[in-house]
């Protein structure tokens, strides 16, 4: 049996990490890229509550209360790892220490704005740190559906929802496509192997260049495994 498609697209958003990096994961599918970074790229995972060296869940009975994520959830620290006042965290983001944040979104538009934190109506605790790692991280990639539970694009022309930050993505990873942003223009990079070209575009509403080597990305990807 295959891999479902967001557990695709965390391997694919993974290929983006080299080794001795220092990302942060946001809520929802960003946090599955852990589960395919390789132990021997020692790569460093930042909570802005104040860890550096986040590891994989614990075992069920062996949780911390001292020891959890942003979310809340319990997690376990690495070896090397440490602990900071979120004053010491936030200082780390921005100042531009954090080399990959992986966030997801409502909205991305062509001009690489983002819209993650809040729906109109809607009841949230706040934007937390989503503001500061989208707009002060070296490279900021969005994980996220290609479309909404209404079948409307979430890559529009203009973000309808309120702004976390202005011109921070670098590059997006949907359940239909990789794009990436080439000199202010939104250009599509690679499709999974269930998808065509066509389909992308007619689910897409920002405007974007298709790349002449347009790439494929198998259903079944193995590590680095993009033709």
């Amino acid at each position: 049996m295959g891999m479902g498609k967001k557990e695709l697209m965390a391997k694919r958003a993974a290929m983006e990490v080299p080794s001795y990096s220092v990302i942060n994961l946001g809520i929802g599918i960003p946090t599955m890229v852990a589960n395919y970074l390789p132990e021997e790229k020692y790569v460093m995972i930042q909570g802005e509550n104040g860890l550096l060296g986040i590891g994989k869940a614990p075992n069920a009975g062996m949780e911390d209360p001292n020891i959890i994520n942003a979310g809340g959830i319990p997690c376990t620290l690495v070896k090397g790892g440490s602990f900071f006042d979120s004053g010491t965290s936030f200082g780390m983001i921005r100042k531009g220490h954090i080399d990959i944040s992986f966030l997801g979104a409502l909205e991305v538009d062509q001009d690489a704005n983002l819209a993650n934190w809040i729906v109109p109506g809607k009841i949230v605790p706040g934007m937390g740190g989503g503001m500061e790692l989208a707009q002060n991280a070296k490279k900021v990639i969005i994980l996220s559906m290609q479309t909404d539970k209404k079948g409307e694009s979430k890559i529009r022309k203009n973000c309808t929802l309120p702004i976390t930050a202005k011109n921070c993505v670098d590059m997006i990873i949907t359940d239909m496509a990789v794009f990436q942003f080439e000199n202010q223009k939104l250009v599509l990079k690679e499709i999974f192997a269930d998808t065509t070209v066509q389909e992308v575009i007619d689910k897409t509403e920002a405007e974007i260049i298709v790349d002449k080597q347009i790439k494929i990305i198998p259903i079944e990807l193995s590590e680095n495994e993009v033709i």
